[in-house]
């Protein structure tokens, strides 16, 4: 179950309802000032009751939780662990601050860990990292990048996703998944089915930004795009990839036309439903994460897919294989009050290859360490592996931590939608005005 749409769940619950039952506002030790136990953690930690707060929700994925750390509490037995669920991440913020917040907290977004490092919000986790000799090297590159800013690691990966292709194998006809843009346009031209007047009964891809996953972060690998320069500004505007994507885009989007693609679009099933279009044969190929294999498993069970990496570049070959990435993180908040026990938790749920593989196997997002990716108890086949493979790929990217990453991600998709629709016809001063946009937003947020 896909942890985007978890957040619906999440609208009864309340910073004070959950703060309520967490200890008070007293001062609380901070990580890594403590003295380091003699012999192993296990034997000399003192009895206490940590809290776990994070997102999931459903039964199902309540238990992952509590299967996953059965190992902890084998390991820890003078520890209890009481877990509070369906937590958002303006929740822990407000308890951080208050002084109430629990001794462990999970989000499923990276968009506020730049925020919560430079704050304090979640205490740098440096000082235990090295402190207990732990080898970074075992979590690929991309998402040790989206867990620490401004040289403050606060969080660590916890579960991913990643991002690919999915083709309805009957509506190929045997056709191979496209690699290259130019591949992709061709083959979604062949397989999209219109009426006499053109109405769209079948897409071979459709290529809005407004379509589900087409967000520009998902879409910007295919094409290498970059976010920001060295100096923390905005790149969107001077980095032609950017233009590529967008051309490109807009190039297809004309070819439907607009106002009919629109329609076709607004017909469609809701994402998170047995109606999905992809399942009802109503579009050949779309992008999507690594969930979408439990998703299929359930909803549509006699549909007959594959999965690939997505296409890129013509231009950039070398990206094939790679993707979009980010994931679940976790941490300590300020003001845990049993850090050390805290700290031997998070430790434990993320780099532990059986608890990420038992969260991994009950949730079927990606786990985050190579051993766990290597793991022969993780459960996978050949559309699943797809997803393994590009977490895994050395040119597969993420945005980069930022303060205002929400802000920059919705100020893009602002100018993208008007781009789409032909309201906005100069691209260079549209991307140039994006520029300025997020330029202006940093220098307001200290930058």
């Amino acid at each position: 179950m896909h942890r985007r749409f978890l957040t619906f769940a999440l609208a009864t619950l309340t910073a004070t309802a959950l703060t309520a039952c967490t200890a008070g506002t007293e001062s609380a030790p901070a990580l890594g000032s403590q003295p380091k136990p003699s012999g192993s953690a296990s034997a000399t930690l003192p009895a206490s009751t940590i809290e776990l707060w994070h997102g999931f929700s459903a039964p199902a994925e309540v238990k992952a939780f509590e299967d996953a750390i059965a190992g902890f509490r084998t390991k820890f037995p003078q520890i209890t662990v009481k877990l509070v669920k369906g937590v958002q991440d303006a929740q822990i913020t407000q308890a951080a601050r208050g002084g109430t917040a629990p001794d462990v907290a999970s989000s499923f977004t990276t968009d506020n860990v730049a925020q919560w490092c430079r704050s304090g919000t979640f205490q740098d986790l440096t000082p235990v990292i090295e402190q207990d000799g732990i080898d970074l090297s075992v979590l690929p590159e991309v998402s040790r990048s989206y867990t620490e800013y401004e040289g403050r690691r606060c969080v660590m990966p916890l579960l991913a996703d990643a991002y690919g292709l999915y083709y309805n194998k009957a509506l190929m006809k045997g056709s191979e998944p496209p690699k290259t843009l130019s591949e992709l346009t061709e083959l979604t031209k062949r397989l999209t089915v219109r009426d006499a007047d053109g109405t769209i009964k079948v897409a071979g891809f459709i290529p809005s930004f407004q379509y589900y996953e087409n967000s520009a972060s998902h879409m910007a690998p295919m094409v290498g795009a970059t976010w920001y320069k060295p100096d923390g500004t905005s790149a969107v505007g001077s980095d032609p990839a950017w233009k590529e994507l967008l051309r490109w885009q807009k190039e297809l989007v004309d070819w439907y036309g607009y106002d009919k693609l629109e329609k076709f679009r607004k017909s469609l099933g809701q994402e998170w439903s047995a109606d999905h279009p992809f399942y009802k044969g109503k579009v050949a190929m779309v992008l999507d994460g690594e969930w979408r294999n439990a998703m299929i498993a359930n909803e549509a069970k006699g549909l007959e897919y594959g999965t690939a990496p997505l296409p890129v570049s013509d231009a950039k070959p070398d990206l094939y294989g790679s993707g979009f990435t980010a994931g679940t993180v976790i941490g300590v908040p300020k003001g845990a009050k049993n850090p050390q026990a805290a700290w031997e938790l998070v430790k434990y749920l993320t780099t532990d290859t059986s608890a990420l593989v038992t969260l991994s196997n009950a949730l079927r997002n990606v786990p985050t360490t190579k051993a766990s990716l290597e793991s022969p108890d993780l459960d996978k086949d050949a559309n699943f592996q797809t997803f393994l493979d590009i977490f895994a790929h050395p040119k597969t990217s993420t945005v980069p931590a930022n303060v205002n990453s929400t802000f920059n991600q919705d100020s893009l998709q602002e100018f993208l939608v008007k781009w789409e629709n032909g309201s906005a016809t100069d691209l260079d001063a549209g991307l140039a005005a994006v520029d300025k946009r997020l330029d202006d937003k940093l220098k307001l947020s200290g930058g």
